[in-house]
């Protein structure tokens, strides 16, 4: 049983990005080094995006069909429990290093409590002030303050800060740019983060402690400084996998058609404009070297934070998870982010290193989920698990042992009520817009509570470009599917109270 626990996640992070999972370009010493030391799960996935969806079912253990969060600034239902106020009741004190993305129940807080007007607050139960721990909010205060004492000129707008030094280079306009932003290395909001923790670590004296480090990169938008910025040629990155054009593209679905149209530059490229599909090949290639560029520059600090593990002698005591909230689509299909089906969107890494496991350095190849977090952390701290979590834990995988009945598919949902009127020649309801993904080995089956259905033959169609649902060939698979879809949901559907019994003898389960 591990003495800490620190729970990693980097925003945006998309599961092939691993040079340990053999990506041509993507470099991760560190990442790499802590999964030769751990278990390196080839197979795992997020259960929503975007961010707060995506990070309920981390901190919940449950699916989107459950907890509600359907998208940014959606308030987390008050009865659900989470991962900070389960490990709190067990004399844990979880401390938080950047974000949860999350917003409170209006039904517990005051009509003008601030924290209801945003989904950039803590999640209850965690802690986040002057004695540890920092919170990253929306306008990046902490870190802002933080730059000015390092001697950052830092521009009224925070957004500005991620452009060049219009002094030193021309203004890209609205188009990628390899120019580095106004920062330095040493000067990133991951660079910020970690220097907070390792602070919180010196003062400690070997007490145990319980740390989210929740990283804002490699999520847009797109910039790297110097020296990353040089790291990766675009003249070499990997084309996307998309169609010759955005109208086949579009041809594949509504929901597809729709998503193209609204996905905007400037959410990727701080003067962007248009839609994000109006990108070429060569502002793509620029745009994925940065990527890969700011990956190595996460991977960086997290090699200063196990370093700093290390030195503390606090190394061999921690359990330490590495994850995402969610994937990065980088251009294929044209889109870029993570909205949707894809599995660009929603395949994560996870590398977790238990220092009480019975062996490491291996590759895990089952299907897991972001919901089995919570439950391995318990676990590894002695805590029962909740009857209503959706998620398992991964001791068992990680040991080696084989799992009795583990899932054989994963799934994952997403809620697309913020453009349904770009939907052509439907008019859907709110709660008729969403979608649900199981994907197995073979086979990607997509249901749509409003619209047709997608099914994708991954063994001949690994890019998902081929919709077979209509297909008369593949009649036989997509009612199979439709049906193992109905049953992931009758078996996971509100289960908060559902295991308990009332009886003379007492509340029995």
């Amino acid at each position: 049983m591990a003495k800490n626990v620190l729970l990693i996640t980097a925003d945006q992070f998309r599961g092939d990005c691993l040079s340990a999972l053999g990506h041509d370009f993507v470099k991760t010493p560190h990442l790499d080094a802590l999964a030769s030391d751990g278990a390196l799960f080839r197979n795992h996935y997020c259960q929503a995006t975007p961010c707060s969806p995506a990070r309920a079912s981390l901190l919940t253990g449950l699916y989107q069909l459950n907890h509600r969060v359907v998208r940014n600034g959606t308030p987390l239902d008050r009865r659900h429990d989470n991962l900070a106020r389960m490990v709190r009741r067990h004399g844990h004190d979880p401390v938080l290093f950047g974000y949860t993305d999350q917003t409170r129940d209006p039904r517990e807080t005051a009509g003008d409590d601030p924290w209801v007007a945003t989904f950039e607050g803590v999640l209850p139960g965690f802690r986040a002030d002057a004695r540890g721990g920092v919170m990253l909010d929306g306008v990046g205060q902490p870190w802002r303050d933080w730059l000015v004492g390092r001697g950052v000129a830092v521009p009224a707008k925070l957004e500005d800060l991620f452009l060049p030094d219009p002094a030193l280079y021309p203004d890209p306009g609205a188009r990628p740019t390899l120019d580095p932003p106004r920062f330095g290395a040493a000067e990133t909001e991951t660079a910020f983060l970690v220097d907070r923790f390792l602070a919180y670590l010196e003062g400690r004296g070997g007490a145990p402690w319980f740390a989210h480090m929740s990283f804002l990169r490699p999520h847009p938008p797109f910039c790297v400084p110097a020296p990353y910025n040089g790291l990766f040629d675009p003249a070499d990155m990997p084309a996307p996998a998309r169609r010759p054009s955005v109208h086949d593209e579009s041809r594949q679905h509504p929901f597809l058609a729709a998503l193209l149209d609204v996905n905007p530059a400037f959410h990727f490229i701080v003067n962007g404009t248009g839609p994000a599909a109006t990108f070429d090949l060569a502002d793509v290639a620029l745009l994925r070297a940065i990527y890969f560029a700011m990956i190595a520059e996460v991977d960086a600090q997290i090699g200063r934070l196990i370093e700093g593990l290390r030195a503390a002698g606090a190394y061999d005591d921690t359990l330490i998870i590495f994850t995402s909230d969610h994937g990065e689509m980088l251009g294929d299909h044209f889109l870029f982010g993570k909205s949707g089906y894809f599995d660009g969107a929603a395949h994560i890494p996870l590398i977790i290193r238990d220092p009480a496991a019975a062996r490491g350095g291996h590759v895990i190849t089952h299907f897991t989920e972001n919901i089995d977090i919570l439950p391995t952390i318990l676990a590894n701290l002695g805590i029962a698990a909740p009857a209503a979590l959706d998620g398992h834990a991964l001791q068992s995988l990680i040991d080696g042992v084989e799992p009795v009945a583990w899932r054989r598919a994963v799934h994952w949902e997403f809620d697309f009520r913020d453009f349904a009127d770009h939907v052509a020649g439907t008019a859907l309801s709110a709660d008729a817009c969403s979608l649900a993904v199981l994907r197995d080995r073979r086979f990607k089956y997509v249901h749509f509570a409003g619209l047709a259905p997608l099914l994708f033959d991954l063994e001949n169609d690994p890019y998902e470009f081929d919709n077979k649902a209509a297909d008369p060939a593949y009649a036989g698979v997509v009612a199979e599917y439709a049906g193992r879809m109905l049953s992931w949901r009758m078996r996971h559907g509100g289960r908060e109270l559902s295991h308990l019994l009332a009886t003379p003898a007492g509340m029995m389960s």
